[in-house]
């Protein structure tokens, strides 16, 4: 289950970044191919300079549109073009009158003008001769075609690749008192535009190449080092919930300072908690079913004899057996109910910091008032064996303190005569208060004296009745979640018993 989750987790990510990537690539597609004809188009605009700068000048020298006159014109007025690689003139018709590429000028004039090296006879320089006559010529008849078939009195601009060089050819006709006389193109290499796009091509492909790495360097490390621990410990938490015997080893991950290994710590202590209670429930309801089973038995033989007897005194002893065996089971139950309410509840109740003494003197008043009620002259005493002003805190919940208090004292009134007198000691040392709680009772038999604070504890007095025999196991839970520790024994040289709660300062 868990690694069917984990691998989710891993596909979502890796399709999230696909859908990334494949947006990015669509935005980079459309980029690279606006690039060049961005490129042209500024390139273009430097040629419409050009055009317009040489029709003025053919206007203001009243240059006839001819070859012969066209040629002195472009000897007169190379300033105009020594930017660019070549500039073609032709007639109404389409025929070439003027070419800056066979003008006999200084090749420093035109950038890709004609190399003229008389005394050399090296076989490269003709190849590159042949190769430029070649291009030139293509040139020249890609442009007459452009003039006859597809000019539409527009401004032109022509790109095309030749024997793996790039140019851009601006056409544009050549108009004298808005009279068409002819064309003019401006042509220029511009192998840096096709350099440009490439690089920026180069550059993408290098950056998607290293962000792909990266994610699945990424991708992994996330799989091994995050996705596979919370599979693991998924499994494992799955594993306890079914109570299944399939071990999911997670001992590794406890040593990691990260939130993986806090998440660990986690789930093992709230593992431990839940098996911790399911264990308690279980052993709580056969204790509380071994418990009701005894007046269970003794309700069912009191009624059947008050079904035979015929004596009303002894009808009336049964009757007060049977009330007596049903409110015991009320009770048990009744108890059992709260207790599991109290537990549960418990760990999530807030701990603030309270005053000890307060308390106890608050559910003393309350007992010495019940026993006067109710006739008992049964004395308790508080002593406090160091006095301060400040008070004796510790952090905790007030209300189950109180149930503490209130539990404890029950306890020893219940085991006390008239004339006995309870005691309530409160002491500090450097890091506790000790509360002791001392009778005058009987004491305890046994040699174990811890057994009251098992559930059910089964030695009580004569009217212990009006217990179920949980509150001292309610005492011990609400103590040990304070973090303190609860312990009872026989008073000693004096007769009675006593409990001792030793409960963490609050400074």
């Amino acid at each position: 289950m868990k690694q069917k989750k984990s691998a989710s987790i891993l596909r979502k990510f890796l399709l999230f970044n696909l859908a990334v990537f494949s947006i990015l690539g669509l935005f980079t597609i459309i980029y690279l191919k606006a690039i060049q004809p961005n490129l042209i188009k500024k390139r273009t605009a430097d040629h419409y300079v050009v055009i317009s700068n040489t029709s003025d000048h053919l206007q203001r020298l009243n240059i006839n549109f001819n070859e012969k006159e066209i040629r002195t014109f472009l000897l007169s007025a190379r300033f105009l073009f020594q930017s660019l690689d070549r500039v073609q003139f032709y007639n109404i018709d389409g025929n070439l009158i003027g070419d800056t590429n066979i003008l006999d000028l200084d090749q420093n004039v035109f950038t890709k003008s004609d190399i003229i090296i008389e005394e050399s006879i090296d076989g490269q320089i003709k190849e590159q001769d042949n190769l430029r006559e070649s291009i030139s010529q293509r040139n020249e008849n890609s442009i007459q075609q452009v003039i006859i078939n597809e000019y539409k009195n527009e401004p032109l601009t022509i790109s095309e690749e030749i024997q793996n060089n790039f140019f851009v050819s601006t056409l544009s006709k050549i108009k004298i008192d808005q009279i068409d006389i002819g064309y003019i193109v401006v042509t220029e290499e511009a192998n840096d535009i096709l350099n440009a796009v490439k690089e920026r091509k180069d550059f993408i492909i290098r950056t998607v190449l290293a962000v792909a790495l990266v994610i699945l360097i990424f991708s992994l490390f996330l799989n091994k080092y995050i996705l596979k621990p919370i599979g693991l410990l998924v499994e494992f938490s799955d594993a306890i919930r079914k109570k299944s015997n399939k071990s999911v080893d997670i001992k590794n991950f406890f040593v990691r300072e990260d939130e993986i290994g806090k998440l660990t710590k986690s789930i093992d202590e709230m593992t431990k908690e839940l098996q911790k209670r399911t264990n308690r429930a279980e052993t709580f309801s056969n204790d509380l079913a071994h418990e009701i089973r005894n007046p269970l038995a003794s309700l069912k033989s009191a009624s059947e004899l008050l079904d035979k007897t015929t004596e009303k005194m002894e009808g009336e002893k049964l009757l007060k057996i049977i009330n007596h065996d049903v409110e015991r089971i009320e009770r048990l139950i009744t108890d059992y109910s709260q207790m599991l309410k109290d537990e549960a509840s418990l760990s999530r109740e807030k701990m603030s910091k309270i005053n000890l003494i307060e308390i106890i003197n608050n559910v003393t008043e309350d007992f010495k008032q019940d026993l006067k009620n109710q006739n008992k002259n049964i004395d308790i005493e508080i002593k406090q064996k160091i006095n301060t002003k400040n008070g004796y805190y510790i952090l905790g919940i007030e209300n189950r303190l109180e149930q503490v208090i209130a539990n404890l004292l029950d306890n020893s009134i219940s085991f006390s005569d008239n004339n006995h007198k309870i005691e309530i000691e409160i002491e500090e040392t450097s890091s506790n208060l000790v509360m002791s709680i001392k009778d005058e009772g009987p004491g305890f038999s046994e040699t174990s004296p811890e057994k009251i604070f098992k559930r059910f504890y089964s030695n009580r007095p004569k009217n212990f009745g009006k217990h179920s025999g949980l509150g001292l196991n309610i005492v011990k839970n609400i103590v040990e979640l304070h973090k303190g520790t609860i312990a009872a024994s026989n008073r000693l040289n004096k007769r009675g018993a006593q409990v001792e709660v030793l409960l963490p300062k609050f400074s």
